[in-house]
């Protein structure tokens, strides 16, 4: 694909890079439309979104950091200490459910600290937005050709040539694969959708908030039988099935459940 989309002078500018400012714009915008509906204020919601984004970023780097270290030396994706500030780990994208974990714990210490948002509703406002902006965050996974799939014959596989890819990310060149990215982009949008419509007939506040973490998780351990980037971290607890994205996709629906259950046992009125 296309891991450089074009060069100022000498600095080049990425696709992945520019695809995740998109998702991030396009997701706030999604996130102050539903906002409306529970009569969030716009302004409240691009502040937290702009703090979400930071926490995003230093999680994807963390959780990629914590897997390189305890993956043992000589597979793929493992790390040493020295490896941390290296230019490849501060280019490299991370892993999406560690800034996900953190922007979560950032979202509940900002409005538990008081933020003028409330709680449940904020939460539901946000999460369409979150969907939105890891399908476009996707795209880019595409273009630059990482979280790349494993060798198919099907005839919608994808070949990637271009030596930046594996120069990058280790994207396999000339060999026909899972366009995986791609699957998680359109499992992203069906996540969104699916929000959308539940939105329409929540039942209580935090509803959505806590239907995103089942859906995301049950989504993320489909479509890691496709994956093929073995430093993702692969084979924890001595299960060869359970990767890094599977163990954090459980986490995620252990969370939506329990706060499922927290939630609607507390049910304030609802604004429809």
């Amino acid at each position: 694909m296309h891991p450089i989309l074009f060069q100022i002078g000498q600095f080049p500018v990425g696709t992945y890079g520019l695809l995740l400012a998109l998702g991030f714009f396009g997701g706030t915008a999604l996130a102050q439309r539903q906002g409306k509906l529970d009569g969030l204020k716009p302004a409240a919601i691009t502040d937290l979104a702009i703090a979400i984004l930071v926490a995003a970023i230093l999680g994807s780097k963390l959780l990629m950091i914590i897997v390189g270290l305890f993956t043992p030396a000589g597979q793929d994706g493992a790390m040493s200490f020295r490896d941390i500030f290296t230019l490849s780990t501060l280019r490299a994208g991370g892993a999406i459910h560690g800034g996900i974990i953190a922007a979560t714990l950032v979202f509940f210490w900002k409005l538990r600290k008081g933020q003028g948002l409330p709680l449940r509703v904020t939460g539901d406002a946000l999460v369409p937005g979150v969907a939105l902006g890891q399908a476009i965050g996707r795209l880019g996974c595409f273009s630059a050709g990482c979280c790349y799939g494993t060798e198919t014959h099907l005839p919608w596989a994808v070949t990637f040539t271009n030596p930046v890819a594996q120069a990058f990310s280790g994207t396999p060149l000339d060999v026909p694969l899972h366009p995986v990215q791609l699957y998680n982009c359109f499992e992203n949008l069906l996540v969104m959708t699916i929000l959308l419509i539940a939105r329409k007939r929540r039942g209580f506040e935090g509803q959505i908030f806590a239907l995103y973490f089942l859906i995301e998780g049950l989504g993320r351990i489909i479509t890691e039988t496709w994956r093929g980037d073995g430093d993702r971290g692969t084979g924890w607890l001595g299960w060869a099935w359970l990767s890094t994205g599977r163990a954090t996709g459980l986490a995620f629906m252990l969370l939506g459940a329990g706060i499922w259950l927290a939630w609607s046992r507390r049910r304030p009125a609802v604004a429809q």
